[in-house]
């Protein structure tokens, strides 16, 4: 479901009036999150952490609804649910993309994306999926423990997140990765990238139960 945002009587109407005419109006965002809990679940449950930290974006994306919004052209657009473009590695070393419904429940979740990330890695490469916008766009590096990150963007008008996340590496008896969002400030400001990466560390610690 979604629906259209009355600009003229909406909060942000100003901030999203004033970056909507920015030739580069993206941000990006590097914090460290706590993957100890979701580590502890894969020795002891077989959990994937790149699916178990798939599963703790998608929770954060859709805790905060600002990231849920999407331009279609003039119009301003909140959706109830959107979906995750991520890249899938493949044998000979490019990447394809697969595209997976979110859902709350994590078995349920982690079954499509099972069988979602084994279409991709060989099905045709398929980088737009129709142009529909109720996307995020997600990319994994575990060969790099960075500090930060940016992404390519073919232009102002793109207000998809994009979510990465690093090599998960030991911190003491802790373990831990770096984690980015990159947003489009007409649509989202700090304090909703704050709320993300709460979001996000909750649904990992979650994984203890």
């Amino acid at each position: 479901m979604a629906r259209v945002i009355d600009i003229d009587t909406w909060e942000r109407a100003p901030q999203y009036r004033l970056f909507r005419g920015y030739q580069r109006p993206h941000f990006a965002t590097t914090a460290r999150m706590d993957v100890t809990v979701l580590m502890a679940a894969r020795a002891a449950r077989g959990i994937s952490p790149y699916r178990g930290s798939l599963y703790a974006i998608a929770t954060g994306l859709h805790a905060v609804p600002a990231l849920c919004l999407r331009f279609d052209g003039d119009t301003l657009t909140q959706h109830d649910r959107i979906a995750l473009s991520m890249t899938v590695p493949r044998e000979d070393g490019t990447f394809g993309f697969g595209y997976l419904d979110f859902d709350p429940d994590f078995t349920a979740f982690d079954a499509a994306a099972q069988a979602e990330i084994a279409r991709a890695r060989t099905a045709p490469v398929e980088p737009d999926k129709d142009g529909r916008k109720d996307l995020a766009y997600l990319s994994c590096m575990p060969w790099l423990d960075y500090v930060s990150i940016t992404n390519a963007m073919p232009s102002p008008e793109d207000c998809i997140p994009r979510v990465s996340w690093g090599k998960i590496v030991t911190e003491g008896d802790r373990f831990a990765m770096s984690m980015t969002i990159e947003v489009h400030h007409a649509i989202a400001d700090g304090r909703h990238v704050g709320q993300f990466f709460e979001a996000v560390q909750i649904a990992l610690d979650r994984f203890a139960d």
